[in-house]
């Protein structure tokens, strides 16, 4: 059964540790407290306490922060939680807090309010939580141990707490988190704008105190985004300049100061106490972020061994669920939630009780196609050797160059008013139970393959595995007729004609890695500039990490289009200074070309493992 996440509002906890022997083996029942824990400003947050009955000696503590009301954690006593019951059984301290202006808690709430590593004095989330450290350490009967995680919103707490960190935080595992807002997670991809997501979570957060949904009056909302027309009509007919987060949006269209300030990746570095970064590869929210910021914060973590990552074959929190086994379709061959459990409480139990013998895997990565977990010295492989996949005439993929002159392309038009559906209709509101939003990455692409503006390319029957396993770049050659455009790009596992093994999955087209980049940025995401019309481009992005095999007998496909909505907003195709600002006038059709020829090999970059 799935656990649908109410705004991400994923079971989410942190683990702390206990002295062995303190504990006993099976710990029945937890009692619960709430409690107002005072901020050094006088601001008071609203705290949930459990603590185990028939334990003697101290505890190690369990924290987690969070702006959500719907927790799925602190709802639930910690033995009845299976996310972690392993762990309570064990006996811990499990504290879940509301972060400012959020729920009962007092103060005004800042979504993603900036943070600056350097300053002590200033009040932020790394204060907060600083202050509610010390607060527990001499309210509860603890052992001075502290241990910290969270999914997505409290993941990105827990980074900046362990930035600066309080003397008795002594690991954290921060997990979905925001990498950087703009490149690549919640509001961005490359500068293209995610439209639903961005309207609907800023309303969401900041319409009320609590959390809440706006009132669509359709229920498929690709008919009522399409029906807005141009951003500029969210504030005029809506929001009504009352939604801070939009008016930052609009105000902030490039990749400027606010943008970078804001975005985790800059201000992480060397990390201060251990750290696990988990992710998932189908994470419908920020797939990206865990990879860049353990991949940021490793460059840095040269003598302590402190940095250290799991990704699975997830979508966003999906390895907090009690069943984990499948994901849409796609079948793991394995309940991978459990593997994940293992992990996490033999990575807290180390660092926060002293047992085991701390040799941790640098990278435990699940391997999708095959279904195995794999261990890795260093993250990316680095056995893994980049190589080209090349588009060619007749719709096929080859990894040899094409030999054809400058003339070799294919073409298709772009239209505002038909803009395609990044999944399956109706479209539901994001945040709901009936909302397929958490697995649209791995809806069957079929869909889609045959529309006249999304051009396909794909091998012959693979003869052996293909086994891919790190980065995944496009090298896009392209003209457009008009004077900007979006360019997504999607590589797909193409399963056998009639498959043996499920007859459900045969023909079916697996996303593997794909991601869009907004053309306007294609020289910096900082001082966009106009598309000249007819020319030929080259637009080069990354499509994330993976660690996939194609299986003998499938095969690899492509497919390139200009749109993917509304989870992306629709590029007007007209370039104009802040899109945010558009009219309808400005929404044009488009011609767009995709070469694939001797002078301009449009390809995509492959980390090949031998």
């Amino acid at each position: 059964m799935k656990y649908r996440r109410h705004l991400f509002c994923i079971v989410l906890l942190l683990v702390t540790f206990v002295d062995s022997g303190s504990a006993q083996d099976t710990v029945l029942h937890y009692t619960k407290t709430e409690v107002m824990v005072p901020m050094r400003d006088g601001v008071k947050l609203w705290t949930k306490i459990y603590t185990p009955d028939k334990v003697n000696g101290p505890l190690p503590i369990l924290l987690m922060r969070s702006p959500y009301v719907d927790w799925n954690i602190g709802v639930l006593s910690p033995e009845k939680d299976t996310y972690v019951q392993n762990m309570a059984k064990e006996g811990y301290i499990f504290v879940y807090q509301n972060i400012r202006g959020k729920q009962k808690s007092e103060g005004n709430f800042i979504m993603e309010g900036a943070f600056d590593k350097y300053d002590k004095q200033v009040i932020d989330e790394a204060s907060d939580c600083y202050d509610l450290i010390d607060w527990l350490l001499k309210n509860t009967n603890n052992n001075g141990k502290v241990g910290q995680l969270g999914i997505s919103y409290p993941g990105e707490l827990t980074l900046i707490s362990a930035i600066k960190p309080h003397p008795a935080l002594v690991a954290v595992s921060p997990q979905g988190t925001v990498g950087d807002f703009f490149l690549g997670d919640d509001f961005f991809h490359n500068g293209a704008f995610r439209l639903s997501f961005g309207f609907e979570y800023s309303f969401g957060e900041e319409a009320v105190k609590g959390d809440t949904s706006f009132p669509f009056p359709k229920w498929d909302l690709y008919d009522w985004y399409l029906d807005l027309g141009p951003l500029s009509n969210v504030n005029k007919k809506y929001f009504h300049g009352k939604i801070p987060t939009w008016n930052d949006f609009i105000d902030h269209p490039n990749y400027d100061k606010y943008w970078s300030s804001k975005a985790p990746v800059n201000y992480s570095d060397t990390p201060r106490l251990p750290i696990l970064h988990v992710g998932g590869y189908w994470d419908q929210e920020n797939m990206n972020g865990p990879q860049a910021l353990y991949t940021k914060m490793e460059k840095y973590d040269s003598g302590r061994n402190f940095n250290y990552i799991v990704l699975g074959p997830w979508c966003h929190g999906q390895w907090s669920d009690s069943n984990a086994s499948s994901i849409g379709d796609y079948r793991m061959g394995r309940n991978t939630a459990d593997d994940f459990r293992r992990i996490q409480k033999n990575w807290f139990d180390y660092w926060l009780k002293g047992k085991g013998d701390g040799k941790f895997t640098e990278a435990e990565c699940f391997q999708t196609g095959s279904n195995v977990w794999k261990k890795y010295d260093s993250w990316p492989d680095k056995s893994a050797t980049p190589t080209r996949l090349y588009l060619q005439d007749n719709k096929s993929l080859s990894f040899n160059k094409p030999t054809s002159g400058d003339k070799g392309f294919d073409s298709y038009v772009s239209d505002p008013e038909n803009p395609i559906a990044y999944r399956e209709r109706p479209i539901e509101l994001t945040y709901s139970d009936s909302s397929d939003w958490e697995t649209w990455l791995v809806e069957d692409q079929r869909h889609w393959d045959h529309r006249p503006d999304v051009v396909t390319y794909k091998t012959d029957t693979l003869l052996n595995d293909l086994t891919i396993t790190g980065d995944v770049v496009a090298h896009l050659f392209a003209s457009i007729s008009g004077s900007d455009a979006d360019w997504v790009v999607k590589v797909i596992d193409v399963y056998p004609d009639i498959d043996r093994k499920k007859l459900t999955m045969s023909q079916f087209e697996l996303t593997i890695a794909a991601d869009i980049f907004r053309g306007r940025f294609r020289k910096s995401f900082s001082k966009p500039q106009a598309i000249i019309p007819g020319k030929v481009e080259e637009y080069t992005f990354g499509l994330h990490q993976v660690n996939h095999v194609f299986k003998k007998g499938h095969r690899i496909m492509v497919q390139i289009q200009s749109s993917w909505f509304p989870i992306f907003d629709m590029n007007p195709q007209s370039y104009v200074p802040n899109i945010f600002k558009a009219t309808r006038k400005d929404f044009v059709k488009s011609t767009q070309h995709i070469y694939h020829n001797k002078n301009y090999a449009t390809c995509i970059e492959l980390p090949v493992v031998k």
